[in-house]
């Protein structure tokens, strides 16, 4: 087994490639919106360049964690320039003939435009030509509008380059489950922790991330093919497809001329996880692997490694091997867990397993658990190839987890027993069991205060130990909620919806993310037809509320069949009803809204939607 006292603690080539080519900083660290409100703070992390690591924190997780807080604007070579420490993610600028190819614009807005000014000021101002989407996950595209306007898109001014099912999959992650994810993001990013070394050190792939404007501008050229050649601005740009991979959608590219090859998120400088824990479809490790090795075979001869996150790899033999040992981590995980599933093993018992790597690949410091681990991973290969069910049948039908706990914990003797015996086993150091028994607790009786403060405890000593930054924020995080007053902790999130990234989306796309808020049990007592027509976007649709379900269709409904309710507006009007900045009433006033038929519907109908919560526990039933 490997532990980090196995690693090679002199070897200086991260920390090297991590600040070299450093032209500036921003200084301070701090981008703001236009209101004066703070979106990123890449200053605080400056405990992180202490030498010395604290007992509170992983030393292995510490020093990836100080590579991480490098910002600025970096030089990869001629021509290829690197934004880093802006946001979660890297913003890359390749020069073209007449201006620049902008490649993953971060988060927000707001970080991608102060990334671009800095550009500016030692290189002069170019203008955007492309952005190019790596792949369907927000902090790739959500800044997109500090980089470019989209009127410059519309007018054809710039291009907007995206794989194949972008729009689909940043949809249904974003929109979608988004309500669920961010409040999961809440944990696995440390967003409520302070940073120190008693709370979040970042996570592994990268720090924070940014909490400014986010938009999404659709791509107006699709990459659709492995092969597939473009030129923007004289840039030759070859792309590999990688979907189901990192995210479902997802592509590299090489750039011959220069032999710089990007691989998105595909390789990083950590492991990186095949099920992220603040959800996500179940990624495929088997054809994440074969990509890699595809990738090598089609660009074997690259000299610089960039990617979406980290730092760069320069030197072709270098380049060759982390390439070699990223795919050989992902096929190892995939290929060990399905031949112990094929034995019979659960995922969590196959867990138990594999605890680390072989050889060179379990010595390498970018395979390291830092943001994915080896646990989760390979039981997420397990759930993709055999689902949520471990064959058990007294797993089959089990009660939910508040009734469980109240018979678990009536059968060990009552509460006050249970938080004895866990007093004693936290004495021992098994804090795993202590975990385990006193959610069982904590679901019964959640108001318990000795048991409340002795799993925050135990949370906190397990966090302070991992080398996963994300495993560390979920510990901690659950600690902070079971100390936090009722209203939930610090740092949870409104779940407002961006004009911006309304703007990015389909009509379509609106009605069914309001479809996945229908209260279906109290819908399936009405039956809605309504007809909108947005005279802006050509486009007549009808929406029908019937059996707890709502069915966008486009035109009219079948079979001619009369509306209840006819509404004509503007799609930007429908954008700011949505997102709160008016309302159907105001815009009635207004004549923006123009309503024929039985105006009730609209009332019942928004009446039926279901709202997400601002919060929800999760250390807590």
């Amino acid at each position: 087994m490997t532990t980090t006292s196995d690693l090679n603690w002199d070897d200086r080539t991260d920390h090297i490639n991590a600040t070299r080519g450093l032209i500036d900083k921003l200084e301070p660290c701090v981008i703001r919106t236009a209101e004066g409100r703070v979106v990123w703070d890449n200053d605080r992390w400056d405990f992180l360049t202490e030498d010395t690591c604290p007992p509170t924190v992983d030393p292995s997780l510490w020093r990836q964690a100080g590579h991480n807080t490098a910002q600025g604007l970096f030089e990869v070579t001629p021509g290829f320039y690197q934004i880093r420490g802006l946001d979660v993610s890297n913003m890359t600028i390749v020069e073209g003939e007449s201006g620049v190819v902008v490649i993953d614009p971060l988060v927000s807005k707001e970080c991608a435009a102060a990334g671009l000014e800095l550009y500016r000021r030692h290189r002069g101002e170019r203008p955007v030509r492309a952005v190019v989407y790596t792949h369907s996950h927000g902090d790739h595209f959500g800044g997109t509008l500090g980089v470019t306007t989209a009127a410059a898109v519309a007018a054809g001014e710039v291009a907007v380059i995206a794989p194949e099912g972008f729009m689909e999959h940043a949809v249904s992650e974003n929109v979608f489950a988004g309500p669920a994810m961010r409040r999961r993001a809440v944990y696995m990013y440390g967003k409520s922790l302070p940073a120190g070394p008693r709370g979040t050190v970042g996570f592994g792939i990268a720090q924070a991330l940014s909490t400014g404007t986010i938009g999404l501008v659709p791509p107006t050229v699709t990459v659709t093919h492995t092969g597939q050649e473009l030129t923007l601005d004289g840039i030759r740009f070859v792309f590999q497809l990688a979907p189901d991979s990192e995210a479902p959608s997802e592509m590299n590219f090489y750039f011959p001329d220069h032999k710089v090859l990007l691989v998105a998120e595909m390789v990083n400088h950590t492991l990186h996880n095949t099920l992220t824990p603040r959800g996500a479809l179940v990624r495929d490790a088997r054809a994440w692997a074969g990509y890699i090795t595809e990738c090598i075979q089609l660009f074997h001869d690259a000299d610089i490694l960039i990617g979406s996150h980290n730092w760069p790899t320069w030197d072709h033999s270098k380049v060759l091997e982390i390439l070699t040992q990223q795919r050989d981590a992902y096929a190892y995980l995939h290929d060990q867990t399905v031949r112990l599933m094929n034995r019979g093993l659960t995922g969590t018992e196959i867990a138990e397993e594999l605890t680390s790597f072989p050889g060179q690949v379990g010595s390498a410091w970018h395979t390291r658990g830092y943001y994915g681990s080896l646990s989760l991973n390979v039981k997420a290969v397990y759930q993709r190839y055999m689902g949520w069910f471990d064959g058990n049948p007294a797993h089959l039908w089990q009660h939910p987890p508040v009734e469980q706990a109240r018979r678990y914990v009536a059968f060990m003797g009552g509460a006050d027993a249970v938080v004895t015996k866990a007093a004693e086993s936290y004495e021992q150091g098994d804090l795993r069991w202590v975990a385990e028994v006193l959610n069982h607790v904590l679901f019964a009786e959640p108001e318990h205060a000795g048991a409340r403060e002795l799993q925050a405890c135990t949370y906190e000593a397990l966090g302070y130990a991992q080398e996963n930054g994300v495993w560390r924020n979920f510990y901690l995080t659950g600690a902070q909620e079971l100390r936090a007053d009722a209203d939930g902790p610090a740092g949870s999130e409104p779940h407002h919806q961006s004009l911006d990234m309304l703007a990015g989306l389909t009509t379509e796309q609106i009605f069914q993310s309001l479809a996945v808020r229908l209260d279906g049990p109290r819908a399936a007592a009405h039956r809605l037809l309504m007809r909108w027509e947005f005279p802006d976007k050509d486009e007549a649709w009808t929406l029908l509320v019937g059996n707890g379900v709502l069915t966008p269709m486009r035109g009219d409904a079948p079979g001619g069949e009369a509306p209840h309710l006819t509404l004509r507006l503007d799609r930007a009007t429908f954008d700011l009803v949505l997102a709160r900045r008016t309302t159907f009433a105001e815009a009635t006033d207004a004549g923006t809204v123009r309503l024929e038929g039985d105006a009730s519907v609209l009332a019942t109908f928004f009446g039926l939607l279901e709202e997400p919560p601002l919060h929800f526990p999760i250390a807590l039933p």
